[in-house]
């Protein structure tokens, strides 16, 4: 099981792909993870414990957003440390970063327990669906701790070159879950809380039989109790690279908890269907999400060892290689995105709202492959506050004043508000590109100085 990857060396394209298609798999059975909550309670509950759930699930993958953006910060180190072949410090900055995210826990868990009602009324939560969005925020918020495990663990694990590992864990999570939906909500009838009980336990299950199988894996680096220490060069470090991150995945993300909140003005049917639909999103978005987490690993081994030139050809395979898959799913899920959302609920109001809206994400498809790529790329260069700056204006420029200029016009669509997503990315991957040229150009230039200064 040692799937330790050396990016640095070899052909470019069938490593991505080794290396991508574990993440990928991780991400469909994490999709699958939070869409089985959905899917179970759409089976045996009621509108407003579907709502209660999408809502809910929204404002705790918020924060489960933010804790991933902060854990690249420990991927693009350790992935550097590794293309240097400085494994020491390799230790030490899983040392640290394990501290980190302890602290980053303990907040976590406080700050949702209190705030879980402010919340739900910031996101307008139905009034039949109040009380279950409070319920379902605040079990899985008494779970942070578990959440935040399993993406250190990630991120340390992807520094190294390694996406099975992340595989295993999110997988033995999604089978823990689906038994543990099946049992509350499908058997006890526990509605929206029985679905967040099932979360909880399988992260804890899932964290703890990953650290017995870490246990028995030869790791690329040393790592000692006394790395497990916070240190402060190290822990600016971290934060350098991964707080921009963080804070635009979770601008983006409160872009689109907006957007919810817009279709929860809707009503009760409304706020389902961009529920179900925003669930959906996770899969079909998983070709160019997984080429984002695989482009940060590739790319930040490689500028490690000093080649740019190696880590920008693999950009440019990973943009083809995920723009094919996006076509085909952008159009099964505009022409049949129906089949897509039946799958999770039987309502046909319900089924009717979450396709138009999903027209949307269909044009987005197309967009996706380059933007997210790019997103991978700058953050393995260490370009993270570029990253957090793109995403702000896609987000607060152009997506959140689409969705509410459109919501406030008499008989608008969730299609035409759901527009507001591939114009947020059209403008996103203009910005990337024209950063691309600009590094482009400079790293010519400097290339050109040092031939005439040299010797």
């Amino acid at each position: 099981m040692e799937q330790q990857h050396d990016f640095t060396k070899g052909p470019i394209l069938p490593l991505l792909l080794r290396f991508a298609l574990p993440v990928l798999l991780a991400l469909l059975l994490q999709a699958m993870y939070g869409a089985v909550d959905l899917q179970v309670v759409g089976r045996f509950g009621t509108a407003a414990d579907i709502s209660a759930v999408s809502t809910g699930g929204q404002i705790m993958q918020s924060i489960t957003i933010v804790i991933t953006g902060l854990a690249m910060g420990v991927t693009v180190l350790l992935g550097q440390r590794i293309g240097e072949c400085n494994l020491r410090e390799a230790g030490r900055a899983v040392g640290c970063g394990i501290c980190l995210f302890a602290i980053v826990a303990a907040v976590v868990t406080v700050v949702m327990l209190l705030a879980a009602p402010q919340t739900a009324a910031i996101m307008h939560a139905p009034v039949d669906a109040f009380s279950g969005t409070v319920a379902y925020t605040r079990i899985c918020s008494a779970g942070a701790v578990f959440i935040v495990a399993y993406n250190i663990l990630g991120s340390i694990f992807r520094g190294i070159g390694d996406s099975v590992m992340p595989l295993i864990t999110v997988l033995i999570a999604c089978i823990c879950n689906i038994a543990g939906d099946l049992l509350l909500v499908g058997g006890f009838h526990m509605g929206a809380a029985g679905a967040a009980y099932a979360t909880v336990a399988a992260q804890a299950i899932s964290v703890a039989l990953s650290l017995i199988l870490i246990r028995r894996r030869k790791l690329p680096f040393t790592l000692e109790r006394g790395d497990i220490r916070p240190d402060a060069a190290l822990i600016r470090q971290i934060l350098r690279l991964g707080s921009p991150v963080a804070l635009q995945d979770l601008l983006v993300s409160l872009s689109f908890l907006a957007i919810i909140g817009i279709a929860n003005s809707m009503g009760t049917v409304p706020s389902a269907g961009v529920g179900v639909a925003e669930k959906l999103c996770a899969f079909v978005m998983l070709v160019p999400s997984a080429y984002m987490q695989s482009m940060s690993a590739f790319v930040a081994q490689n500028i490690g060892a000093g080649q740019a030139r190696r880590a920008a050809r693999a950009l440019w395979c990973g943009v083809a290689t995920s723009l094919a898959a996006g076509f085909i799913m952008g159009w099964f899920t505009f022409f049949h995105g129906d089949i897509l959302v039946g799958l999770f609920v039987d309502d046909a109001a319900v089924i009717a709202a979450a396709w138009e809206y999903l027209k949307a994400y269909a044009i987005d498809c197309m967009l996706t492959p380059f933007l997210f790529c790019f997103m991978g790329y700058y953050n393995g260069c260490e370009k993270t506050l570029f990253v957090m700056l793109q995403g702000i204006i896609g987000a607060f420029g152009v997506r959140i004043p689409i969705a509410y200029l459109v919501s406030r016009i008499p008989g608008a669509t969730l299609f035409q508000i759901g527009l507001g997503t591939p114009a947020s990315s059209t403008v996103q991957i203009v910005l990337c590109l024209a950063m691309f040229l600009y590094l482009e150009r400079r790293q010519r230039r400097e290339a050109l100085c040092g031939a005439v200064t040299g010797p």
